[in-house]
């Protein structure tokens, strides 16, 4: 009877789809959600903007214009021009991902660890949220009006003995490497403050305890903290500036200016003109799309890996 007693009571306890499923056996019940429907605007966009024209553009690179099968496309790639607009846009997205990511993260530090006022922090931040979506065309004109030929500042120290031009121009790999920079140290801030404000004051304070001076506490517990933080966000900055086009385009243009940023030689292949090869375009965006899928798996990797001290 005892026996009994503890089985009802624990059976009393127990959800009812566990008490009543035969042994071995589990009972799944799907529970309609109308939270759904405010998922199903973003899964449609996601579906037809982004699922869709990859998938397109990735069966389209192995295809001909009959439809059928065919590497040629991918063997175009092989092509000295297409290799040397892949290696420019890589040293392109490479110098202003290290470049804005080291800007971008002193910036962090100086409005979270570094003591500024609170107004400065939102001011900056606010800022940040801001620049960080100034890109393309306006970007590329309000660089010009600046550093042009007839630019503001570019008067400006012409007028102080120092001259910009020929030396630099604004519509070159150099000027590109400035422009994109720009939009890259915010994006750098938003992601890296709030990292570098999950650092734990307990840490400072165990590390001074035992002895160690600020900069024993950065190299042993404050830098790798964040090191995965860091490198995961400098290979998004990475990914961001390699498949920027809009900017480029406002700046160096067609033409020779094509081979610099492989955006603009995707585009030259798909813009109607007579020398387009709509079948190399869809390689090269094929290529583009492999590259930027590695980065955003080691953006990934390494997010996980800061989870690991700032989920705790």
């Amino acid at each position: 009877m005892a026996e009994a007693v503890q089985s009802a009571a624990l059976s009393s306890e127990l959800p009812t789809e566990i008490v009543g499923a035969p042994q071995g056996q589990t009972t799944a019940r799907f529970h309609f959600s109308w939270n759904w429907l405010g998922v199903l605007p973003f899964l449609a966009f996601v579906i037809a903007f982004q699922l869709f024209p990859t998938l397109s553009i990735i069966v389209r690179a192995f295809t001909d214009s009959t439809g059928h099968f065919s590497l040629d496309n991918i063997r175009a790639l092989n092509d000295p021009v297409v290799i040397g607009s892949y290696w420019s846009t890589i040293k392109l997205s490479v110098f202003t991902a290290i470049g804005g990511g080291i800007l971008g993260l002193l910036l962090a530090y100086a409005i979270t660890i570094g003591g500024l006022p609170n107004w400065i922090r939102s001011s900056i931040l606010s800022f940040s949220g801001v620049a960080s979506n100034f890109a393309g065309v306006p970007l590329a004109f309000a660089f010009i009006a600046t550093l042009g030929v007839t630019g503001i500042l570019t008067k400006l120290l012409k007028s102080m003995g120092i001259a910009l031009y020929p030396n630099f121009t604004i519509y070159s790999f150099s000027g590109l490497v400035l422009t994109y920079t720009y939009f890259q140290i915010p994006l750098m801030v938003l992601i890296m403050s709030p990292a570098l404000s999950g650092l734990r004051r307990e840490w400072r304070e165990a590390s001074e305890n035992l002895g160690a001076t600020p900069l024993q506490y950065w190299r042993y517990i404050g830098l790798p903290v964040l090191l995965p933080s860091i490198l995961g966000t400098m290979a998004l900055l990475f990914s961001n500036a390699f498949g920027a086009q809009a900017t480029a385009y406002a700046l160096v243009g067609g033409g020779a200016g094509a081979n610099l940023v492989i955006s603009l030689l995707v585009g030259s292949q798909s813009g109607g003109d007579v020398i387009a090869n709509v079948g190399l375009g869809n390689s090269l965006v094929f290529g583009m799309i492999v590259i930027i899928g590695i980065t955003i798996g080691i953006y990934a990797y390494f997010r996980r890996r800061s989870e690991r001290w700032f989920s705790h």
